[in-house]
């Protein structure tokens, strides 16, 4: 009389549940396995170690991390300095040889210029004769010279304006 009050087979609601019943078995299986895979793992953990050297451990590793990261702050600092000190270094080249006299040989003259990041910086010229040897600066602000330049202290002046670090790989 329930089967006719109900509408339903009391053979499917008896099969519903024990599929159900199997599926919360296999949930409860696959649970047992992961927890006894966490206790495994918590015992490597623990193993040997009591609360006092588990804290100590802990500890030091946190004093390793303190002085990283004042390593790391200082290392920081450092880098900002030499950038800003590496501004005034000269860091551009230009060296041309000639012959400053037609009677000397071997290129024994030379026009050097060295420049910082902002093409400020200095020309020097040393002309070679039989006499003896002459030589000569001359100041360079943004790429250009109070002072006429000669054309092999030109040519100096525009390499070392032109100068990568790629050029000086050559």
């Amino acid at each position: 009389m329930i089967e006719y009050y109900l509408g339903f087979d009391s053979d499917y609601i008896l099969l519903g549940l024990a599929g159900f019943t199997v599926v919360l078995l296999i949930i409860i299986l696959i649970n047992v396995i992961q927890m006894s895979k966490l206790k495994k793992k918590y015992k490597m953990f623990m193993d040997g170690k009591n609360a006092k050297t588990l804290e100590e451990s802990i500890m030091s590793r946190m004093d390793q991390i303190d002085y990283l990261i004042s390593s790391n702050q200082k290392n920081e600092n450092d880098i900002k300095k030499i950038f800003h000190n590496m501004k005034n270094t000269f860091q551009k080249v230009g060296l041309i040889k000639y012959d400053a006299f037609q009677e000397m040989g071997g290129k024994l003259s030379f026009s050097l210029a060295l420049l910082n990041e902002v093409n400020d910086g200095f020309i020097i010229n040393a002309m070679h004769s039989r006499e003896g040897c002459y030589t000569y600066i001359k100041e360079i602000i943004d790429g250009n010279s109070v002072i006429t330049l000669g054309e092999e202290e030109k040519e100096a002046l525009e390499m070392a304006m032109n100068y990568t670090t790629t050029n000086s790989k050559k």
